[in-house]
């Protein structure tokens, strides 16, 4: 089953399921976000719950997303209330791109960097087994849901960035419960668009190079995450295929189990409050950055995987740089 959220002619939000082509909104519901509170406190699976209210008018989809009418598939009425974050080095093929990025020289190829002692971390102690935590992955912060975006919108790198890139990843989905207990809705498409530039400076500028804006959607996959997922990143220029390359995901292409990473996540007190929403991305092996490839204003990115439905797809917009970076100024009260 697929879920997303499209904006009707009134201005009104609806929620779309389908299972196939055909998609129908839900009847009694304005929004992904009620929906899954209701099936939290319901205790019903978000599939009977949806069995219950029934479906109304079909959706074309594809027609929705070029009118610009497909929304991200869930967004709190706070978007102070939706947290993007993510792990990084958790696929099998990720730590040779990571590691080139950090050399420091050509004769310093042999070295171990920390992202490799990192992944290495990951390979022998990433699952979690026997109910125990494993080994706990690299984490960053992306931003809130002001940094949400989604399908068809632009992603803006701002003035200072000095590179805006693609990373194709899957995100987990999740609301927090009244109790405070983290329940997953789904999987989505998602573009951790990233300053790869920055980061290959030092990476412990990793932090800055991920507070960038976010897409994801636009429909979550609902129940469990395929094994492998064999999906296509690619770069628009123009009309014209730029880049593109194939990319993995699933738990049969990583080093860490999901239930660890996820274990990772909410085991802190402040990613379990109610009503929240995380979207959590849980990384990639494919960068086009890793082919020297230099995105520019105007450039499309397209995320597909057949199981999540439509493609995610996003325009790059530099914001214009006007000379030197101007200081930020805080006034004393």
């Amino acid at each position: 089953m697929l879920l997303s959220q499209i904006k009707r002619a009134d201005g009104t939000t609806a929620v779309v399921t389908r299972e196939g082509t055909e998609a129908y909104v839900v009847n009694g519901v304005a929004s992904v976000y009620d929906l899954a509170l209701d099936c939290i406190r319901s205790g019903k699976s978000i599939a009977a719950r949806i069995g219950e209210l029934g479906v109304g008018e079909a959706v074309d989809l594809a027609a929705a997303a070029e009118e610009g009418r497909l929304l991200l598939p869930i967004m709190p009425p706070d978007p102070a209330h939706l947290h993007l974050t993510g792990t990084g080095l958790t696929h099998l093929g990720s730590a040779s791109t990571r590691n080139s990025m950090h050399v420091k020289s050509k004769d310093a190829e042999a070295e171990i960097t920390d992202s490799m002692r990192m992944f290495q971390i990951g390979l022998e102690g990433g699952k979690a087994e026997n109910g125990k935590a494993g080994a706990q992955p690299e984490w960053f912060y992306k931003g809130n849901g002001h940094c949400a975006v989604p399908t068809g919108a632009a992603l803006v790198s701002p003035t200072f960035a000095k590179d805006g890139g693609e990373e194709p990843e899957i995100a987990g989905i999740y609301v927090i419960g009244d109790d405070g207990t983290p329940y997953r809705i789904g999987f989505a498409l998602a573009n951790e668009f990233s300053d790869h530039v920055t980061e290959k400076v030092n990476y412990l500028y990793l932090a800055h190079s991920k507070l960038r804006p976010a897409a994801f959607g636009p429909e979550i996959l609902v129940g469990d995450l395929p094994q492998n997922i064999e999906g296509t990143s690619r770069i628009l220029r123009d009309g014209q295929t730029l880049w593109e390359k194939p990319f993995v995901s699933g738990e049969a292409n990583m080093s860490y189990s999901l239930n660890n990473l996820e274990h990772h996540h909410f085991k802190y007190d402040v990613f379990r409050k109610a009503g929240d929403v995380h979207v959590h991305m849980f990384g990639t092996a494919t960068l086009s950055f890793a082919d020297k490839i230099q995105t520019r204003d105007g450039d499309i990115f397209e995320i597909s995987a057949d199981p999540f439905g439509l493609p995610l797809k996003n325009t790059l917009s530099f914001r214009p740089k006007e000379g030197p970076e101007d200081l930020t100024t805080v006034k004393t009260l």
